[in-house]
């Protein structure tokens, strides 16, 4: 097994990947983290911009112990971390996997899997670099795809940029568990329990003027549904 960049198989916990509540749902193992950061595309990102906080939703993949977040050369966290000095950013990770539903109104919760991470971005400025982190974003909204597109050519990167997060200061928070009311709400006459929360893709559109067949990897996809355990 490969190891953090501590040398270990855990992220080090430091007072901003420390919950203050419910700490046993937290984790700073790196299998865990990199499962739920490699589960979905989407990502919301979060900085400061003229004294501001900001937080922009887009998308990520991971390389190893690097995120890499896609973004526009014209956006504003992407001018910030064009700089040496980078861009001090935190992105959030979140996937929803059932509603907790109670017979009070005040222990309804969800079950879910969330991944926090801290740290100063940097542009991606190398080419084979960004090539490497171009591909990993295409791929992970739909695995092989890379390979079966044309690549961006000169025109198309100047326009894109791409800012990588080192996983240093990283950690997970996770809630499985079923529906906890009170003893005294016991005998209410209302319906409790979990609802699972599930993704699905739906049949392929083609565009009118696609002349080849339905990729295998795209074909797949539409008879996925993502459905964990609640």
């Amino acid at each position: 097994m490969s190891t953090t960049p501590n040398g270990g198989t855990s992220y080090p916990r430091t007072p901003r990947t420390t919950p203050t509540r419910y700490k046993d749902r937290a984790s700073w193992e790196r299998e865990a983290i990199h499962a739920i950061l490699d589960a979905t595309y989407l990502c919301h990102l979060g900085f400061v911009a003229d004294g501001a906080p900001v937080v922009l939703p887009t998308i990520h993949a991971r390389v190893g112990d690097r995120l890499y977040v896609h973004g526009s050369t014209g956006s504003r966290p992407l001018r910030g971390a064009k700089g040496e000095q980078g861009l001090p950013v935190c992105v959030t990770v979140t996937l929803v996997d059932a509603l907790v539903l109670t017979r009070s109104a005040f222990n309804h919760s969800l079950n879910f899997r969330s991944v926090v991470a801290h740290g100063t971005a940097h542009q991606v400025t190398d080419p084979e670099e960004l090539t490497v982190a171009l591909d990993a974003l295409v791929d992970q909204v739909l695995p092989g795809r890379s390979a079966e597109v044309r690549p961006a050519n000169a025109k198309e990167l100047a326009a894109t940029a791409v800012i990588r997060l080192e996983l240093d200061e990283v950690s997970a928070k996770t809630r499985a568990d079923l529906a906890h009311d009170d003893p005294e709400d016991l005998a209410l006459p209302h319906w409790a329990g979990v609802v699972p929360v599930t993704t699905g893709y739906g049949t392929p559109v083609p565009d009118a003027s696609t002349a080849v067949p339905l990729p295998a990897n795209l074909a797949a996809l539409a008879t996925l549904t993502a459905a964990p355990d609640a």
